[in-house]
């Protein structure tokens, strides 16, 4: 990515957050929503819907590094392995895709959105929020999921490609970006409960901001006074992640 042009980098991180915040509020409306197909509330089927939007969106990011998330950045950033004159233009088009991912989302389901008979209950498919409110123990949660997902992609070993004199290596990244889906699968079913498992500031503050704006009947608050928390939580467990990271190699 070093010798990649700006706004290849932007378009690059704009249309894989694009993509991952489409396919996953998108999850989220399909199993919420009453008159979807996939109406549920099947936490499992949500795990696995934002999972795989991960994939998705990182498979078409590899220009950029494919981070997706500020909290990632901010891992890589702070450990070498990119240039911190490159975070403000990929935060920015984090934010920006994730933006325009929720909006694509809500497009989709906007007939299923102008049905339901729940409205105002209507944000918690756009952004998070805390099953039980307590604000310190909701970072605390935030902290712990997004120091799984950060210290795995430190922990990445690049795919070793065999030579004549030796076989080919596969370190963890050799499964590509499923990896990257199964982890966050794995974070979602087990570590989703107490706060919906942002682990990704721009994923949250992007859709919450959208959601602000987008011309729902009826819905109810964006709840600003919650949104630091999907903020300050992934950011402090990122940096833990690079401290444990840079004690142990």
């Amino acid at each position: 990515m070093n010798n990649t042009a700006p706004f290849v980098i932007f378009a690059s991180e704009f249309i894989g957050t694009t993509l991952l915040l489409l396919l996953g509020i998108g999850v989220s409306a399909n199993a919420t929503l009453k008159k979807s197909f996939g109406v549920g509330r099947d936490w499992l089927l949500i795990s696995f819907g934002w999972g795989f939007a991960v994939f998705v969106g990182a498979s078409v990011a590899w220009r950029s590094g494919a981070q997706l998330n500020p909290a990632v950045t901010l891992g890589l950033a702070v450990t070498g392995g990119l240039s911190w004159s490159k975070v403000p233009l990929i935060v920015a088009a984090q934010i920006a895709g994730a933006i325009f991912g929720a909006l694509l989302a809500y497009l989709a389901y906007k007939k299923q959105f102008d049905t339901h008979d729940e409205p105002a209950n209507t944000g918690g498919i756009f952004f998070t929020s805390a099953s039980v409110s307590a604000p310190l123990w909701n970072i605390i949660s935030e902290v712990i999921g997004t120091f799984v997902l950060v210290y795995w992609v430190l922990e990445s070993s690049p795919f070793q490609p065999g030579t004549a004199d030796s076989s080919v290596q596969f370190g963890n990244s050799a499964l590509g970006y499923a990896g990257v889906a199964f982890t966050v699968i794995a974070i979602g079913a087990s570590l989703g409960g107490p706060t919906g498992y942002a682990v990704n500031p721009a994923r949250d503050f992007g859709p919450r901001l959208a959601y602000s704006f987008l011309p729902i009947k009826g819905k109810g608050s964006s709840n600003w006074g919650y949104a630091w928390i999907p903020i300050v939580g992934p950011l402090i467990g990122a940096l833990l992640a690079v401290g444990f990271f840079e004690l142990t190699t």
